[in-house]
C-alpha cells in the first residue's frame, strides 16, 4: 500500500531540486503522499491527498475534490497514511536513541 518514492537524479548527478514525498498511499483513484519536513527540533510529516482521474483524451489529471462515492476510498487512505506518519516517526526516534548510545559508547 504505502510506496517507498526514491529521489531523482539530474543529468549530473546531484539531487534534483523538486522535491519528493518520502511516501505515497493510494487506494483505487485516492491517494495521499507522504512528506517529510526537517526542522530545528526533529522532522515533520505532512500528508496531501488527490484523486487522480483520466480524460477522455487519455490525459490524466488530479484533483482535490472527491465525490460522495469515493470518501470512505479517502478516509482508509487518510487513516493507512496516519499508520504510515507513526511508523516513520517511530523509526526516526528509534534512530536517534541508536545515535545517542553510540554517542556514550564512543565517549566512554
Amino acid at each position: 500500500m504505502a510506496k517507498k518514492q526514491n529521489n531523482p537524479k539530474n543529468n549530473n548527478g546531484s539531487e534534483a531540486q523538486k522535491a519528493q514525498p518520502v511516501e505515497e498511499v493510494r487506494i483505487g483513484s485516492v491517494k495521499a503522499a507522504i512528506w517529510r519536513n526537517d526542522t530545528d527540533t526533529g522532522p515533520r510529516f505532512n500528508v496531501t491527498v488527490q484523486r487522480i482521474y483520466r480524460t477522455e483524451d487519455g490525459k490524466w489529471h488530479s484533483t482535490t475534490s472527491f465525490g460522495r462515492d469515493e470518501l470512505l476510498t479517502l478516509a482508509k487512505v487518510a487513516d493507512a497514511a496516519h499508520t504510515r506518519v507513526m511508523q516513520l516517526i517511530g523509526e526516526q526516534r528509534e534512530q536517534e536513541r541508536d545515535q545517542q548510545r553510540q554517542n556514550e559508547q564512543s565517549a566512554a
